[in-house]
């Protein structure tokens, strides 16, 4: 038997920054655009690119790094969109657990991480710091770093400003604790690129999917451009409705995230060349990526203008990274305007 109907595949289980791709469906955008979506949620996040590489899923999302990684591993897929824009990642901790802003106070320390190429970072910033991967024990943990944190079983883990931050966050004002004392250091700085784009969100495809369904594709991306530009318009009615929909998420924790998320949200959908450039060169420092990879994604399934890119990435980065303090402070709804 066959169906029409897409299948679309999440990073992880529903989170606050998956809110785009469910309010599409909420408001009826992709019946409206003659399309029928399923949207499926993974066991493991670390399945989702070889699931979609291997056409058993149509479509997902995934990370830059792991996009590229998967191709290289012979895994087709190709991103054809942008949902969330350079969150800041890096390797979170509590004041409490003795680690500094020096990369060195690693040493000896417990370190999660939430898949292969996690680990693969971090061994590669203990080369650049004059260290060894046996300087510090690796855990894998998925996408449970904050708890992990939290229980004691690690000392640091990877994860992303916007939610597993906000979860120590969180824990630490139940603790009657300053939620300052949630830290991160940011592995863009650490290594020196010049940006944090290796963790942004991406729309992936299967390549045979893709090629046999380039309209599909394309009514699929205006559908939640539609749903992009709702969010973005009225950001708290939009969180009421995805709510709503997926009650579980209806908590202070997960709107925080939400708010958090809000400004790290690609308005225009668009893949960022200099992005890809520089994680792509980033891939091959990492020595997953041959030295000859050329870049697995695509505009061309975009029908509307395509922004200029930003003058000063590093500035913008400056300016974002004030941009989230204020918003760990106070809150709220808030864009950058760089």
């Amino acid at each position: 038997m066959s169906t029409d109907i897409i299948s679309f595949l999440l990073n992880w289980e529903a989170a606050p920054y998956h809110l785009p791709i469910y309010l599409a469906q909420i408001k009826g955008y992709y019946q409206q655009e003659g399309i029928r979506l399923s949207i499926l949620e993974p066991s493991n996040p670390s399945d989702v690119t070889e699931l979609i590489g291997s056409g058993k899923v149509d479509m997902g999302l995934k990370a830059m790094v792991h996009t590229l990684a998967a191709k290289a591993r012979g895994f087709p897929v190709t991103s054809v969109a942008s949902l969330l824009d350079e969150p800041f990642t890096g390797i979170l901790y509590l004041k409490a657990s003795g680690i500094t802003g020096d990369f060195h106070s690693l040493k000896g320390k417990r370190i999660g991480y939430v898949g292969e190429f996690g680990k693969i970072q971090v061994d590669e910033l203990t080369k650049h710091y004059g260290m060894t991967p046996d300087d510090y024990t690796a855990v894998r943990c998925g996408m449970n770093v904050a708890k992990y944190i939290i229980e004691g079983k690690i000392d640091a883990g990877i994860g992303i400003e916007c939610i597993q931050q906000v979860e120590l966050e969180d824990y630490l004002k139940k603790q009657g604790r300053p939620i300052e004392d949630a830290q991160m250091l940011r592995i863009d700085q650490l290594a020196e690129l010049g940006c944090c784009c290796f963790c942004t969100i991406l729309y992936i495809c299967n390549d045979e999917f893709l090629q046999a369904n380039p309209d599909k594709v394309k009514k699929f991306l205006k559908a939640v451009k539609r749903a992009t530009d709702d969010m973005l318009a009225n950001p708290q009615e939009s969180w009421a409705q995805f709510c709503d929909f997926k009650p579980q998420l209806a908590n202070e924790v997960n709107h925080k995230k939400f708010q958090r998320c809000y400004a790290y949200f690609s308005e225009s959908l668009y893949n960022v060349h200099r992005d890809w450039r520089k994680v792509t060169a980033y891939g091959k420092r990492l020595e997953i990526l041959p030295s000859d990879y050329v870049p697995n994604y695509s505009n061309e399934y975009l029908s509307w203008k395509e922004p200029e890119e930003t003058a000063d990435p590093l500035e913008a980065q400056r300016q974002m990274a004030s941009h989230q303090e204020e918003c760990r402070a106070c809150g709220g709804y808030r864009r950058l305007v760089v």
